[in-house]
């Protein structure tokens, strides 16, 4: 007999609520049971989801949980004598102010680290960079100020120590204690870049970093006659009394921009345009061995889009190719003609490159096929790399391989008995203006 012909018998077909006693499974305990089955399957779902974000969240967390443990237990193990050296840096630190120097650049103040170049959105807290040269703020002693005399565009968000580090001469870059986010940010994303790039014996190398605690620090190593620009223009004279030698011969030249060329090389091969050659960026060791440094430019074009217009912000405009005054996109053709200006800095002792030409009217001057004058007592060998280098149209320009053969066959027969020296004594203001940085910038003696 069928389910109607059930219903039929035991209800009346005008009781209503008969009919859906006898269909309450079917109609509603069945429906409501396959209702709460999908509920509680969609809940279960959720909940699994949200347990694995608080499991990532979890580890992420006990990993720098971890790594602050690390660095605690070795502060602990330290003894109280340590302690208290460490407290007495700490003081020192909090007071130390600028001095009076000799009038000379300090290059490692101006490496403009753009704090709005970031192609990623910044996150809420600044992104540590996975670095093997961890240090603690107690591993540096004799803490002083680097000191300096004037400054072009100066970044206030960092201030220069020297130090000693496990008794070696350090540079210390120190980030301000009230640096933001996005500040603390750039500045360890620049040493990040810095440990990206690797060791080479042409470029300064990076000792350090403190990452853990205020204020952030990038440790270099210390090169004792610093910039080159400098140095150079100490060599101009013999100076008396001076402790560090001066003298600059025709072959130390060939031998430093050999070196000088090394370190680019190895910069291009890590697909990397320095774009910022020049006297000011090369530093220059006790054994007058130099390292190339200025590398801000290049940090900033691995964090832009583009390089178009980037020579508006440049201080160094007389150091660049044409493409790069025309707004162009620069390349490593750009950087072998700034580094034919840096051969005529060093044979002039120091001479701003187009001294007689505006810095605005550079590219229309160099349109009609004008390139840098031979220097009194240039040899023909030196002067003819420099027109080599310096060619209107980048593919005519010698590659950077030729550069450094022509060097190290210049070096082997250069003489290295005759000193070169320059009887005009350095006038700052004269330079600043011939060099062009007038033009952009405003400057102060310190």
């Amino acid at each position: 007999m069928s389910n109607s012909s059930n219903v039929t018998s035991l209800c009346d077909s005008s009781d209503r609520l008969c009919v859906a006693r006898t269909y309450e499974q079917e109609v509603i305990v069945i429906p409501v049971l396959l209702l709460a089955i999908t509920l509680g399957t969609l809940l279960t779902l959720c909940c699994l989801r949200l347990c694995s974000k608080k499991e990532d969240h979890t580890v992420l967390t006990h990993s720098h949980h971890h790594t602050r443990q690390h660095h605690s237990s070795r502060q602990h193990h330290s003894s109280r004598q340590h302690h208290s050296s460490r407290r007495q840096h700490h003081s020192s630190r909090q007071h130390l102010q600028g001095i009076d120097a000799p009038p000379e650049l300090n290059p490692l103040e101006y490496e403009d680290v753009p704090m709005t170049a970031q192609t990623r959105k910044p996150s809420t807290q600044p992104v540590v960079p996975s670095l093997s040269t961890e240090r603690q703020q107690d591993s540096f002693q004799l803490i002083t100020p680097l000191p300096f005399s004037f400054a072009v565009k100066p970044n206030s968000d960092v201030t220069l120590y020297r130090a000693t580090m496990d008794r070696k001469a350090v540079v210390l870059r120190v980030l301000k204690e009230t640096a933001n986010a996005r500040e603390r940010q750039a500045f360890l994303g620049f040493a990040r870049f810095l440990s990206e790039l690797g060791p080479h014996p042409c470029l300064p190398a990076l000792l350090g970093v403190v990452t853990v605690s205020s204020p952030l620090i990038t440790v270099l190593e210390e090169l004792e006659n610093r910039d080159l620009l400098a140095f150079l223009w100490r060599c101009r004279q013999d100076h008396q009394g001076v402790a560090t030698p001066c003298d600059l011969t025709e072959k130390r030249i060939f031998t430093m921009g050999g070196q000088v060329a090394s370190a680019l090389e190895y910069l291009h091969s890590k697909s990397c345009i320095h774009g910022n050659i020049g006297a000011r960026s090369v530093l220059v060791g006790q054994d007058l061995s130099v390292k190339l440094w200025g590398l801000g430019p290049a940090f900033r074009r691995r964090t832009e889009a583009g390089t178009a217009g980037e020579v508006e912000e440049m201080e160094m405009r007389k150091w660049q190719a044409p493409e790069v005054l025309a707004r162009r996109h620069a390349s490593h053709s750009s950087d072998i003609w700034s580094f034919g200006v840096l051969l005529y800095e060093m044979v002039t002792l120091g001479e701003p490159p187009f001294s007689r030409i505006m810095a605005g009217e550079l590219l229309q001057h160099l349109q009609r096929g004008k390139t840098l004058q031979r220097p009194p007592n240039c040899p023909n060998s030196l002067y003819s790399l420099m027109k080599d280098c310096c060619q209107w149209r980048p593919q005519d320009r010698v590659p950077l391989a030729e550069v450094i053969l022509k060097l190290r066959s210049g070096e082997r027969t250069a003489n290295d008995t005759v000193v070169l020296r320059v009887p005009d004594p350095l006038d700052i203001e004269r330079y600043m203006r011939e060099a062009g940085y007038g033009e952009a910038f405003n400057y102060a003696v310190l």
